[in-house]
Parts: structure tokens; sequence; C-alpha cells
């Protein structure tokens, strides 16, 4: 399959799977907006075989998690080689990541939290949390920043990338824990739940929701620390695509707030953004692109191991 083709293909997955990164990477110039796409195919592939999902919906149990995880590695593997796989999410990777140098120990961190997830893994500490976060969704935002530019040997800026990842990833966590705890699976660290009198298998029980509640918004504070933490980094873009990621940010920004708004409505049913806020987000974010933000450290923040 031909790149045009990859990258109509890409273009479908992205508007079936996540509808505010669709819009958002609208405001990308074209070229980085095609492989934005092209990685977001690849993602949201090994993203569905790890979890029997389709674009991101249903759950179901792989009967043989380690082989689909090998496969998912190998097919990898050629596509960063530079190989067609036959396989158009693992040859869209192949394409972006020939095209913009992305490490493959990248991909390869991606991966190892499907890996995580596929054992059963539940994190004892925040630092569990957030390396965990790291894998499946701030290792995407660092591959995000060279599909913008950015030098792989920026890792200050990158570390900013992967912050923007974070926060997106404990928005998603504030708002599944319900859903992830019906399928078996809990991301709240042990200690948290210690802490509340919570055991990890009763979390939904009427009589821990209090307490629950508590610890979703902590989820939702965290978020916030590391979305401010990468709009500062969204500096160094270049201006569509600084406006793009901005425009990200307050869109998945806006669920960890409407999640802690919510006053726990958020554990019975998904919270969503609408239309109009999303579009509101895209005209505010023009507007925040044109200024440089207060510089902000990233002091007490949690910082992936730096590739070399």
């Amino acid at each position: 399959m031909n790149r045009a083709n990859l990258v109509t293909h890409a273009r479908t997955s992205i508007e079936r799977g996540s509808k505010s990164f669709a819009r958002a990477s609208k405001l990308f110039a074209r070229q980085t907006r095609e492989r934005a796409w092209l990685l977001y195919y690849w993602c949201r592939a090994c993203d569905d075989l790890a979890d029997g999902q389709d674009h991101g919906h249903g759950m179901s149990a792989i009967a043989n998690p380690d082989k689909t995880l090998a496969a998912m590695r190998m097919m990898t593997a050629r596509a960063h080689g530079g190989e067609q796989t036959g396989n158009p999410p693992f040859d869209a990777f192949g394409v972006v990541a020939q095209e913009c140098n992305i490490p493959k120990k990248l991909a390869d961190d991606m991966i190892d939290g499907f890996a995580l997830d596929a054992h059963g893994w539940r994190p004892e500490t925040e630092d569990d949390l957030l390396q965990y976060c790291y894998h499946v969704a701030g290792a995407v935002g660092c591959m995000m920043a060279i599909v913008m530019g950015i030098s792989a040997r920026d890792q200050e800026v990158l570390d900013r990338a992967c912050d923007l990842g974070l926060a997106f990833q404990l928005a998603n966590i504030a708002r599944d824990v319900t859903e992830d705890a019906q399928a078996g699976r809990c991301y709240l660290p042990q200690t948290w739940l210690a802490e509340a009198g919570i055991e990890a298998e009763h979390i939904l029980e009427p009589v821990n929701r209090d307490a629950l509640v508590l610890l979703v918004n902590r989820l939702c504070d965290l978020a916030g620390d590391y979305e401010a933490s990468a709009r500062v980094g969204a500096s160094s873009l270049p201006f569509r695509s600084r406006w793009a990621v901005l425009a990200a940010a307050g869109i998945y920004g806006d669920i960890a707030r409407a999640i802690r708004k919510s006053g726990g409505a958020s554990l019975d049913h998904r919270i969503y953004t609408s239309k109009g806020t999303k579009l509101g987000w895209i005209v505010k974010a023009f507007g925040q692109a044109l200024v440089n933000p207060a510089k902000r450290g990233r002091q007490g923040l949690w910082t992936r191991a730096r590739t070399a």
C-alpha cells in the first residue's frame, strides 16, 4: 500500500477512534498532520490488539496475549527498519518512523505498556502509575514531538511532550474507573487505596463511593499538573503545531475538569466534552499560541528515563 493510501486509512482510523484528536490534528500543517495520523493509526492498532477492542470500543479477553505482543513487536521492528509488513497500521508506522527518525526505543516503550496490561499488572505506588502512563501515552507524546520537528536529542522538550501524554492518560484513567473495574483492571495505586481503606476488588461497592470520588479527583489534579507543564513545552513548537497541541491540551484537560466537577457522576456514566466545547478550545488555543506561557519548572513532577 502506498503512502497516500496509508494516510487515507489513517485518517479514517483517527476519525473513528478519537474525535478530539482528529479535530485538533486538523490544525497541523499538512505534512505534520499526515504524519500524526500515520503514527496514531499504528498506536490505535496496537492498543486494539492488546485489549481486544475496535478503535477503543469494547474489551475482550485475548486468548494468547504473549503471542499477540510478540507479533506486535516483530511487525513494529520490521516496519521501523523500512520493511513492508503487509499490515497497514504497521506500514504506516514504518513510513513516519523513516521520515522523522523516530527512535525504536520509544516504540518499544509503548508496547511495554501493553505487556503490563496483558499480565494483569497493577501499580503499587504513584510512581508506578506514572511509569505506566509513560509507557502507554508519554512515549507517544515524545514520538509526536519528533513528528512535529523536535530533535530526538532535545530531552527537555521531550520531557514536556511526555507530560502531555501523562495528562491525557491520567484523565482517561479517571474517566474509566468503573469500566476498568468491570473488566478486572485497576490503575489506582495500591498505596492510595490503602490510605482510603478500599480494596481494589471492591472499589465499586457503595460503601466506598465517597472515598473513591476523592481518589478520582486526585487523578484529575495530577492530570492538571502535567497539562500545565506540557503547555510550557508547546512554546518550542512551530506555530501551527503549537496551536494544535494547546487545543488538544484544553480539550483533554476539560475531561479531567468535568470529571472533578461531576461530584462522582463519572462513576455512573462516561464524561464527554461537547462539540461546542471542542470548537471553543480551538479558538482559545489560537490566542494562547500567540503568546509565550509563564515559565514553569518541572520540580516535583515524575520524569521518564531519558533515551541516549
